[in-house]
């Protein structure tokens, strides 16, 4: 009987560190889902993401990316690597990243809403690509957020005034694109040079509070 308990007792703790490493590997595995999204959705030319390898535990062995103690994804440096395509809203489930680099490619499309779940996010930085559309209010709620670059491309509408509420936010370039309405001064703004927001033909001047309309010439 003793012989059996012992038997049972070792099964039991085999059972329990294999149990132990699959769970860690969900994770990981997951976050691997979701870059591997991301490279589906982008044409490579030079191969830089050749070693995104769906059928690997996690992707902290892949080039370009950085991962914490935990396995857990927090840098994607993708920065001038000649990437095409567009963002994918699964970049919102990457919930550690702290940050995102996609600068200086030919990204197009729209900024995913579902960034502003990256509530770990240091550095957003998508200058010098194609993006279209609008700076998501989501940005707002990046209450860790110190850069965020947009500058030289397509995007249009309005500066979120959520951005204001970002206490943390030390440096914003939103320059050469097509934004309107007028630029905001309070919070982190108070700090930000004029000349990030240069050639913007259709943005107005610094705001002034109860005289100019916040969505002027838009």
């Amino acid at each position: 009987m003793a012989v059996l308990t012992e038997i049972s007792a070792g099964t039991l703790t085999v059972t329990l560190t294999i149990l132990g490493f699959l769970a860690s590997s969900v994770v990981p595995n997951s976050e691997g889902d979701v870059l591997y999204t991301l490279r589906r959705s982008l044409s490579d030319p030079d191969n830089v993401l050749q070693s995104w390898d769906p059928t690997l535990v996690n992707p902290c062995t892949w080039f370009h990316i950085t991962c914490n103690q935990d396995n857990r994804v927090t840098r994607l440096d993708l920065g001038n690597s000649n990437l095409s395509g567009h963002l994918v809203p699964e970049l919102g489930k990457l919930e550690h990243l702290q940050y995102l680099e996609l600068y200086k490619n030919n990204i197009q499309g729209s900024i995913p809403a579902e960034l502003g779940n990256l509530k770990s996010l240091i550095s957003l930085d998508l200058y010098n690509n194609n993006i279209s559309g609008t700076i998501p209010p989501s940005v707002g709620k990046l209450k860790s957020l110190v850069f965020l670059r947009l500058n030289d491309n397509r995007l249009s509408g309005q500066i979120p005034r959520e951005l204001v509420g970002i206490s943390s936010l030390k440096v914003v370039d939103v320059s050469n694109n097509d934004l309107c309405g007028t630029i905001p001064t309070s919070g982190p703004f108070e700090h930000i040079p004029l000349n990030n927001f240069e050639n913007n033909p259709r943005l107005e001047g610094p705001e002034l509070l109860g005289l100019v309309a916040y969505g002027t010439n838009c």
